[in-house]
């Protein structure tokens, strides 16, 4: 059954407004996105209160209509030649010391905007060549080109989420294949010399075993990072929760998932996949020395 209360581990008390207002209008201003206030993350008000968010490029209307996702979706816009430049003075604003960026889907674009994902990079490496870079990139359609240009911007981490089990997969990410996004963390591996990572949301439906045969997927394609979280639905029109895990389960899927041979594993209710990113960068650097 369905559950709609949320139970007293999932509440969180409201943030102060002044520091989330302030980024809000700085983003504005500069005509930036992210997904932060795209996809209503639950925490934005800690993160924009810490002045860090993920930015998001390529616009902010996606052509895919996944069923978790609140961002826009539709015909997008065309791209901005100034985004690359802004951000990369966004950052320098807010000094950020590792910077997040993801994009929506552009299954419109022939490369799919990969190469905004690298000149991003670029404009941020002309400012300061020691901000750290990770992106969080959309499957490219499966196509190896794309994935080798990001990876030339040489992102310290290549995130890509499978999102959930392979059974909920045409369900919950619309025009995905849970094989192909194995292979994107795979390929990455074979072109890059980026750390990987993926998450997956929980409370979809997913059972024990699935879970497990996930594991050992993420695994098998030697991902360095892992993420799981709670899946919290943005409103009545997306996928409904079908169960809250107890932060009790969260540590012992946490415990699953590291016998299955994953190095670095963040799970919780309120994790997500560019949550904290910093700090899950430096301690996966940790562990693979």
């Amino acid at each position: 059954m369905t559950q709609t209360a949320l139970p007293s581990w999932i509440k969180r008390p409201l943030p102060a407004t002044g520091e989330i207002e302030k980024m809000k209008a700085a983003f504005r201003k500069s005509n930036l996105h992210t997904v932060c206030e795209s996809a209503r993350c639950p925490n934005i008000g800690e993160c924009f209160s810490s002045k860090t968010a993920t930015y998001m490029i390529n616009g902010n209307i996606c052509t895919r209509v996944c069923g978790f996702c609140d961002v826009k979706s539709g015909k997008p816009l065309k791209q901005d030649p100034n985004e690359a430049n802004n951000i990369a003075q966004s950052v320098k604003e807010l000094g950020i010391e590792y910077a997040v960026i993801t994009a929506v889907n552009r299954d419109d674009l022939k490369d799919g905007g990969a190469s905004q994902f690298k000149d991003v990079a670029k404009a941020i490496n002309k400012i300061d060549e020691k901000i750290e870079i990770e992106f969080l990139i959309p499957d490219f359609n499966g196509k190896i080109e794309p994935l080798i240009t990001v990876l030339e911007a040489l992102p310290v981490v290549l995130n890509h989420n499978l999102e959930t089990v392979e059974r909920n997969t045409p369900q919950v990410r619309n025009k995905a294949q849970y094989k192909r996004s194995l292979e994107v963390l795979s390929n990455a591996k074979v072109y890059g010399k980026s750390h990987t990572k993926t998450g997956v949301m929980l409370g979809l439906g997913e059972t024990r075993d699935e879970l497990l045969q996930l594991f050992d997927d993420v695994a098998g394609v030697d991902c360095d990072i892992f993420t799981l979280g709670q899946y919290l639905s943005p409103g009545e029109k997306f996928l409904k929760v079908e169960r809250f895990l107890h932060p009790d389960e969260f540590e012992e899927l946490k415990g699953l998932a590291e016998k299955a041979g994953i190095k670095t594993v963040f799970s919780g209710p309120f994790v997500r996949s560019s949550f904290n990113a910093k700090e899950v960068s430096a301690k996966s650097k940790k562990i693979k020395k």
